[in-house]
């Protein structure tokens, strides 16, 4: 581990926690994944909770923030197993919803839990969370990065943004780091995995305009390291940019 866990914003009545976790002992078969939990007043929200391997390790280091009852909202920026394969033991564990997109809330009871009741769906064009004593959650459409239905969350009081798998990075062994420091050396660390699980650098472009409508000090992905501000802008013309996905097609077929 490089840490389990650093608050990465704290005030008097808010703070946003990043949880990052790997087994080296694993790390060939398993994928290094964040979470990241926002606590304000006495709720929290959690975002992608993770598989279900973590799960146990994941709820340990939470504790030391937060009790599992003031959870109010799991968040999934889409179904993937290394997202939600977690969410029965955190239903069953917590009071907590769980907010996925619409196109995905028939696929989670494949995952062992179906009470329909605690399932919201976010509709394609987002949604928001108002919180209590200001400031709002905004889930932000990034729908084809890679999944068909997929969200990015925005907290509005940090104005830290969880990117999902956009700004992933796969890093060699024992090379992994916290935060970025060196622009060219990551962009090396993310290349191979955008170029193939982004859908196209149209979806990209659209969501890169998206989010410089906001003011975003830090970008959180689901894998890989944070993103500080000086990045963000280089990240952000870098994605752009960048030729993936379906823009490739002549590099995946024939022999």
């Amino acid at each position: 581990m490089v840490e389990q866990s650093r608050i990465l914003y704290e005030d008097d009545e808010h703070q946003l926690i990043w949880f990052g976790w790997e087994d080296p002992e694993a790390e060939e078969s398993l994928v290094q994944s964040n979470q990241v939990l926002v606590t304000h007043g006495d709720q929290a929200y959690l975002f992608d909770p993770g598989g279900a391997f973590i799960f146990s390790d994941v709820v340990a280091e939470l504790n030391k923030y937060v009790a599992l009852d003031q959870i109010r909202y799991i968040l999934a920026t889409h179904q993937d197993p290394d997202v939600l394969s977690s969410v029965t033991l955190w239903l069953k564990a917590t009071q907590a919803k769980l907010l996925v997109s619409r196109l995905w809330v028939r696929f989670v009871s494949h995952f062992g839990f179906n009470d329909v009741s605690r399932l919201v769906p976010i509709e394609d064009k987002g949604r928001k969370i108002r919180l209590a004593e200001g400031g709002e959650i905004l889930l932000l459409p990034a729908h084809f990065l890679h999944s068909e239905g997929n969200f990015s969350f925005y907290d509005t009081r940090s104005n830290i943004l969880f990117s999902g798998d956009i700004g992933a990075a796969v890093f060699p062994k024992g090379e992994r780091y916290l935060f970025a420091e060196d622009w060219e050396q990551h962009r090396g660390y993310m290349e191979g995995f955008h170029r193939r699980y982004m859908g196209n650098q149209a979806a990209l472009a659209k969501w890169v305009a998206m989010i410089r409508q906001y003011p975003v000090e830090m970008i959180v992905p689901q894998h890989g390291a944070i993103i500080p501000k000086p990045m963000i802008e280089p990240f952000l013309q870098w994605l752009e940019g960048l030729q993936c996905g379906t823009d490739l097609l002549d590099e995946y077929y024939g022999f």
